[in-house]
């Protein structure tokens, strides 16, 4: 009987790693394009005896691959972050400051690499090391862990609702953990190339790293 029970636990543990990393190739294989609402808590690490803090925001998500996508942050406050294939443009609109990074430099092993740039696994596990997480809450999970060590990102894992994007939970180096919620995800939506077009607006100054 232990034997037999040893057997099928093995045998659904196989099958849930099978569904998540299953999820998340259908996912970068097929989802040429895509729109959703999110909402995003960061919270920091605790510090000298105080409890972590932790920070809210929401807005608008849009994609298209390769290599775009943008974030229209709407609460609390407003920011904006581009990429358009070329250029990561971030825009605050309090500080009406716009800083700008080379793209290929900024979005190697990040969060970016799933959702926008990576065409199969196999181009993925170049950079990560993929593991199924199991199941919570009717999402399958997925741990990639960077293999560069050298950068921000500490780890991630990203949660699917069938082939859809539900979540990512993302681990920084300083112990910030920040975690993504989708909702009123449509995949390969039809979305216009100026979403992924940006100009500074007049006036703002702008910072080139």
């Amino acid at each position: 009987m232990k034997t037999i029970v040893a057997t099928l636990v093995a045998a659904f543990a196989l099958s849930a790693q099978a569904s998540g990393l299953d999820s998340l190739e259908n996912f970068v294989k097929s989802a040429r394009s895509g729109r959703a609402e999110f909402t995003q808590v960061v919270t920091g690490p605790a510090r000298d005896g105080q409890a972590a803090r932790s920070k809210t925001s929401s807005g608008t998500f849009e994609f298209a691959r390769p290599n775009r996508f943008r974030f229209n942050y709407r609460k609390p406050f407003e920011q904006t972050i581009v990429a358009d294939g070329q250029t990561l443009w971030l825009y605050d609109a309090d500080l009406r400051q716009v800083t700008t990074r080379k793209q290929a430099q900024a979005l190697g092993s990040t969060p970016a690499a799933l959702i926008a740039s990576a065409p199969d696994l196999a181009t993925l596990r170049k950079d990560f090391t993929l593991e199924a997480a199991g199941e919570k809450d009717g999402i399958q999970w997925v741990q990639a862990t960077p293999k560069l060590k050298e950068g921000q990102l500490h780890s991630m894992k990203a949660g699917f609702r069938g082939n859809d994007l539900a979540a990512l939970e993302i681990l920084d180096s300083f112990g910030q953990r920040s975690v993504l919620t989708f909702t009123k995800m449509e995949i390969n939506a039809p979305v216009s190339p100026e979403q992924f077009q940006f100009k500074p607006p007049q006036g703002a100054d702008v910072v080139k790293q």
